[in-house]
């Protein structure tokens, strides 16, 4: 039986790394795991509980408590919180502003990383995960491990094609970069860590980086072959 295939990838907000890991996961029969999603999940978990944002110990607690399913089928995503579909409302501004306040805390990041773990293994051909601690924490013995980055301006601007222009440059200034600061104190999302391969798609269609990816899943597959032999 071939060995399942976990590809690992990893970049700051806008840098296309959801887009890639679902077309990768789309071509290749694979399924997908949003991590960002996970994140945003248990944040309207820790909102929803009414605790106090600066007492840890207490977002720590609604967070572990909370009851998470998502979607590992790239063409179909959705997200439950104690089961109800939270797919729509992760995606707004209200969870792009609260979110940092469940990733810089330590205790919380454990937690989804067991759970992000759980769902890779589980997956019986393979998956692709993104998020910004795949590649170094989550899934460091990923066959393929790519950093991906692109200029902050394109991000910006690719950020706001997601809310179909309908954010201020302000608001999205502060999701994009002020995100990427507060991550940034934890996890080094940007700079590729030994044997992470890094890739800048700046200036490349969504069809070449998924291609890139691609071949290096390939190679990936053939060096595993051949040493079984």
């Amino acid at each position: 039986m071939t060995k399942p295939l976990v590809i690992a990838i990893d970049g700051a907000s806008g840098s296309g790394k959801s887009s890639t890991a679902r077309g990768v996961a789309d071509r290749l029969g694979l399924a997908y795991l949003d991590t960002g999603a996970m994140y945003r999940a248990v944040t309207v978990a820790y909102l929803d509980s009414g605790v106090d944002g600066t007492d840890p110990d207490a977002v720590t607690d609604a967070v572990v408590r909370a009851d998470i399913e998502i979607s590992t089928d790239p063409a179909r995503p959705w997200v439950r919180v104690n089961g109800r579909d939270v797919t729509d409302e992760i995606r707004s501004q209200r969870i792009s502003s609260n979110v940092s306040t469940v990733a810089v805390i330590p205790a919380c990041r454990e937690n989804l990383v067991a759970r992000q773990r759980a769902i890779i293994e589980a997956a019986p051909n393979g998956i692709v995960a993104e998020g910004r601690d795949i590649t170094t924490v989550v899934a460091p013995d990923a066959d393929v491990r790519l950093l991906l980055s692109a200029d902050p301006e394109i991000r910006m601007a690719r950020r706001k094609l997601d809310h179909g222009g309908q954010i201020d440059d302000a608001a999205l200034r502060d999701q994009i970069l002020r995100r990427d600061a507060d991550d940034s104190t934890l996890v080094n999302f940007t700079t590729a860590a030994d044997g992470v391969v890094s890739l800048d798609g700046s200036l490349l269609s969504l069809e070449q980086v998924v291609d890139a990816v691609i071949e290096l899943a390939e190679q990936a597959r053939a060096g595993t072959e051949a040493g079984s032999e």
